[in-house]
């Protein structure tokens, strides 16, 4: 006979975060959710993009915000934002804030985005940062809730975190 030992786990806890959303009109071409996170201890307005694989951020106000980063160029084409052929970099961000949740240490497309920062002025909309993407919606398990203009974030701890 064998006997099977089942390890006894703690469960994973996680922590979660509710970001307000505002829900931008785009004058019959659609809608689109904002969203405000803090880089380098600077606030800046987002645009949460479910169709953005990568988080991305525009190359001049990157470094607007931060003289000092490090934007490495990339051997990739970006497809999407209208575009398939966009030459893009990339950047570590060491400090992002969604609300309460800091993201620590993530890398980031960065682009030419001054089109859609156009596109918004003549619209009346804010200058974006950039796109909150699928790498971040996946890993922290975002749940958008358009009814009520929120997102919802979820971090799970870890064994270290928990004590």
């Amino acid at each position: 006979m064998h006997q099977i030992m089942i390890e006894n786990k703690k469960p994973i806890a996680s922590k979660r975060f509710t970001v307000p959303l505002q829900i931008i009109d785009l004058h019959q071409d659609g809608f689109h959710p904002l969203l405000n996170i803090k880089v380098f201890g600077k606030p800046f307005t987002v645009v949460l993009d479910t169709g953005a694989s990568k988080t991305a951020f525009d190359k001049s106000m990157l470094l607007m915000a931060y003289q000092n980063a490090i934007v490495t160029i990339s051997d990739r084409l970006s497809t999407g934002l209208g575009t398939n052929n966009m030459e893009s970099s990339t950047a570590i961000i060491t400090d992002m804030y969604i609300g309460k949740l800091l993201i620590n240490e993530f890398e980031v497309a960065v682009l030419d985005l001054s089109t859609i920062n156009n596109a918004y002025g003549q619209l009346g909309h804010p200058e974006v940062l950039g796109v909150l993407g699928g790498d971040i919606l996946m890993k922290y398990k975002a749940v958008i809730d358009y009814g009520k203009g929120k997102l919802f974030l979820r971090k799970n701890s870890s064994p270290l975190e928990r004590g």
